[in-house]
Formats: structure tokens, sequence, C-alpha cells
């Protein structure tokens, strides 16, 4: 089957993946361009699976307030260096997982922090597991990993509080440093 630069060129701009990537992908999935997505995706946390080992000692601290600043959130995202801390990929997630927390309310990061006697499902409670509020087919770990496949570098989230005006601080989470996060898992 001939691949197109055309269909090469779409499937990039969708996915962010590499010419060649995108290239290959198309070339396995017979030229259909759902398939060549799930390949790109499987190759994706491949890729980030193998660099979970990594310290990721660099990042940067993020903060939310909503408007009327009522209620606002702050994340801590950790990576490997602080060029990838410094990329507008890295800073739109760190902004966009504040903003989640604002909104969302989680009680803890990954479903193994969840208390054994909270009411909540993991998928309400724990950030990693929560439908991202933007984009409700994907999770925030989904995000994550994606983030991550795009920079080449391990991401977690540390920690994050979320406050509300008037009330105590809601809701504090912390990573312990020998557990793991989405691109770790």
């Amino acid at each position: 089957m001939e691949i197109t630069t055309e269909q090469v060129k779409k499937l990039r701009e969708l996915t962010g993946a590499g010419i060649m990537d995108c290239r290959n992908a198309l070339i396995k999935s017979e030229g259909d361009e759902a398939k060549a997505v799930e390949i790109l995706k499987s190759q994706d946390l491949l890729r980030v699976a193998k660099k979970s080992h990594r310290q990721a000692s660099q990042g940067l601290i993020e903060t939310y307030v909503h408007t009327g600043g009522r209620i606002g959130a702050m994340v801590e995202l950790n990576c490997e260096t602080d060029f990838v801390a410094r990329t507008a990929d890295f800073r739109e997630l760190a902004h966009n997982i504040a903003m989640q927390i604002a909104a969302q309310e989680p009680l803890c990061i990954t479903e193994e922090q969840l208390p054994e006697d909270a009411d909540e499902e993991p998928e309400v409670a724990c950030l990693l597991k929560q439908p991202y509020i933007r984009e409700p087919d994907k999770t925030i770990r989904d995000l994550i990993t994606e983030t991550a496949a795009r920079v080449g570098e391990n991401i977690r989230v540390s920690r994050f509080a979320r406050f509300e005006l008037g009330q105590p601080v809601s809701r504090i989470a912390e990573l312990k440093a020998d557990t793991t996060t989405p691109a770790e898992a």
C-alpha cells in the first residue's frame, strides 16, 4: 500500500509523533488512521515505561486561581531536567493539572494513597485516575503520559494543595519518594 505524504502529515498533526514513526504506523495499519493512532499510543507507553526508573528531581510549582479568586490550587510537577521544566509543553501540563485540582478536589495522587475508609471511587478521589476536565475521554495519567512521550522524560506529580476561601486547606496530597506515578506505572 502506498502511504502519501498527506497521510503522514495528518497523523503527525493528530499525535505529535515523529515523521518516521507516523509513516511506520501507517504502514503497519495498512493506511488505517485510527489503528495507526493506537499503534503510536502503544509505542509512547513503551517509551515512557522505559524512562520510569529515572529520577525526576527538577520541575516547577504551578498555581491556578479560579475566576473570582475564591478557589486555588498549587501543584509540584517534576521532570528529569530543568531544560524540560522550561518548555511550553511542560508548563501547559502543570497549569492544566493545577486547574484540574481546583475544579475536581482530588483526595490523593494515586490509588495506593486512597484511605481505606474513603467513600469516593478511585476515579473521583485519585488525581491520576480522574477524567481530564477538558477532554473527559482522557485521564490525568494519560495527559501526563502523552507529555512525557513528547518531551522524552519521566514526569511525576509530587504533591498538591487545594484552597477554598474561608475553608481550611481542603486537600493536600504528597507522593512519597519511593512510589510511582503515571509515567512510572
